[in-house]
């Protein structure tokens, strides 16, 4: 395996690309692929066969790429298929689950909110999971239903979109919830609105710097960090119109472009 081989990035569409950000951050020598099977989306209503089969064809694709390393960059393809991919390839894999477990430890209300998606949210490893750090702790879930699709459609400032975050907030808000964890990889771009919503006094979590943590010390682990410190390549690749991946990366996009391909 060699050092400036990429690290391999797939989700179900667009919301990654949370992950991404601060991938780069954390690691700015790293190459990148970002793959985004916005078909096939949202993960979150599809069958867990379904879940496995899309993350089994995403793997090989990277892996095609010659990724070194690779990030499920979505909660459901995470709780749903990580460990068939752990056990059917060899390179490393980074998973992302939603933070339960910071959530739990550090609520004063011992009340907590949870909005991911119906996939995550029924899987054996989100139950085991919560049963383990929420024994004592109220945990209002709620499915996002419809959130998804509206950010792979360009709506995240739209009247649909709050609607609809209302929906699900509001019954977390009266059950005094002070932190809300975000369990889908998409909903980091809408904490300025769910801010306006839940205002300054509820902490919000999502896994992107812990994820990306992670990444850098299995790197150092197996000893495949990039250290020729050379310009960085990062390609982002898409199965539908590339339109909404550019829109959602447009400030990094100067020196970057986006490729439809079929998969």
């Amino acid at each position: 395996m060699n050092n400036i081989q990429p690290i391999g990035i797939f989700d179900s569409g667009i919301g990654g690309t949370s992950i991404w950000r601060e991938i780069v951050s954390v690691l700015p020598y790293e190459n990148t692929i970002y793959l985004a099977d916005s078909k096939n989306a949202p993960y979150g209503e599809k069958s867990p066969d379904s879940i496995i089969e899309y993350s089994i064809k995403n793997t090989e694709y990277l892996l095609q790429q010659g990724c070194k390393l690779i990030i499920v960059a979505c909660n459901t393809a995470t709780t749903n298929a990580i460990e068939i991919l752990r056990n059917k390839y060899e390179v490393p894999f980074i998973g992302i689950e939603p933070a339960i477990k910071p959530a739990a430890l550090k609520t004063l209300t011992q009340s907590i909110g949870i909005l991911a998606t119906k996939g995550t949210l029924s899987s054996s490893l989100f139950s085991k999971t919560s049963d383990e750090f929420t024994t004592d702790i109220n945990v209002i879930e709620k499915e996002g239903k419809g959130i998804v699709a509206l950010i792979e459609n360009g709506m995240i400032q739209s009247e649909e979109m709050t609607e609809l975050l209302c929906k699900y907030l509001n019954p977390m808000l009266q059950e005094n919830i002070d932190h809300l964890v975000l369990g889908c990889t998409h909903y980091p771009y809408l904490i300025p609105q769910i801010k306006k919503i839940v205002g300054n006094n509820i902490t919000i979590i999502d896994s992107g710097l812990a994820v990306a943590k992670q990444t850098d010390a299995i790197l150092e682990k197996y000893k495949l960090k990039n250290d020729t410190f050379q310009n960085k390549s990062h390609q982002f690749i898409t199965n539908v119109n590339p339109n909404v991946l550019k829109n959602i990366l447009s400030d990094v996009l100067i020196k970057h472009s986006v490729a439809e391909i079929a998969f």
